[in-house]
């Protein structure tokens, strides 16, 4: 199975990377699954129902969202009717939404999508661990899943990859979103599951985490209230991670990492082509 995975879409530049790309990528690279983090994809706060259909259609699976889930009050409502929309996992009991969903692909494939938020530097949420193993549980890989995708939204490196070791073997793929900056750590795991600490953002990356330089550079400097943070208009790069696992066992048996775009230096499958 080959799947893509792609970080958090920050504002128009972000969106506009996704549905000028996406569609053209899924036919290119023959994919099954993409899953995508779309929890700034509202102007960099939040997402919108319209927003979500958009990213959808473009041809994602499933959109994962993280500590800006309802930063956009009408995810409150939507998120219940929409089951490829997924929130953390270990928000608390009565939380709207769900935190997993299956996927079934073109080829008939199942796809566990699993999303977790870290606690370190976040809101204390329940334990996102007892979360993923909860989900995994219910729906193991090589039973009752054919793939397994786990979206750690945190902060903290160390809890990212602590996550992937404690999943190691039992998902195809563990990747980490949340910062905006992707990184350079993606390999397959000893037990096979792939990972990746940070898929970056799709977004404008001549930006401050996606968002307008200016305000974030001023209140470094200044520390005093300002103008309400704004996401940055230039091209959006898209970024994210490639897997390819076996059919047998549902692990991962290559992994790269996939930037598409201006400001950084592009890779991409290119066994895939």
């Amino acid at each position: 199975m080959r799947i893509l995975f792609l970080g958090d879409i920050v504002g128009r530049p972000g969106r506009h990377a996704v549905t000028d790309r996406l569609p053209g990528l899924r036919e290119r690279w023959r994919l099954d699954c993409v899953v995508i983090n779309g929890e700034n994809a509202a102007g960099g706060f939040g997402i919108t129902e319209s927003i979500c259909d958009e990213i959808l259609q473009a041809g994602a699976d499933a959109v994962t969202l993280g500590n800006h889930s309802f930063d956009q009050r009408e995810a409150l409502v939507f998120i219940a009717r929409q089951p490829r929309l997924i929130r953390p996992a270990n928000y608390p009991p009565g939380t709207p939404g769900r935190g997993a969903t299956v996927i079934e692909t073109a080829r008939g494939a199942r796809v566990l999508v699993v999303n977790v938020m870290g606690r370190i530097f976040l809101d204390p949420l329940d334990d996102p661990f007892t979360a993923a193993d909860r989900e995994l549980e219910a729906c193991p890989l090589g039973a009752a899943a054919d793939a397994v995708i786990v979206d750690v939204h945190a902060e903290a490196t160390s809890e990212k990859q602590a996550m992937g070791h404690f999943l190691d073997g039992r998902a195809s793929l563990v990747v980490g979103t949340h910062t905006h900056a992707p990184t350079a750590d993606h390999r397959v795991l000893p037990n096979g599951t792939a990972y990746l600490s940070d898929a970056g953002m799709c977004g404008d990356y001549d930006s401050v985490l996606g968002m307008q330089k200016d305000e974030p550079v001023r209140r470094f400097l200044q520390k005093t209230p300002g103008s309400r943070l704004e996401a940055a208009n230039g091209p959006g790069t898209l970024c994210g991670v490639a897997v390819e696992t076996d059919d047998t066992t549902g692990l991962a048996k290559r992994v790269w990492a996939v930037r598409l775009g201006p400001h950084l230096e592009e890779t991409w499958p290119r066994e895939w082509e």
